[in-house]
């Protein structure tokens, strides 16, 4: 996956930050967990799909889509 041209930018760093402190996170139907987390380097949001054991990394990307909640 990190091999993609798209996704060779990521760093492990954002993608552990974003699993251990996350600015949110759902849970899917299928038990996978999103997480996001903000990457000031990159001025994008990062999302993580963990499987369902919340440890294993089943993909990351920046998503364009993402909306922070503002309260």
């Amino acid at each position: 996956m990190m091999r993609r041209p798209d996704r060779a930018v990521i760093k492990e760093n954002w993608i552990l930050g974003a699993i251990t402190n996350p600015l949110k996170q759902e849970i899917q139907t299928d038990g996978r967990i999103r997480r996001w987390n903000y990457i000031e380097e990159a001025e994008k949001y990062l999302r993580v799909i963990l499987l369902d054991d919340g440890e294993t990394v089943h993909n990351a990307f920046f998503d364009r889509n993402f909306k922070e909640n503002k309260k």
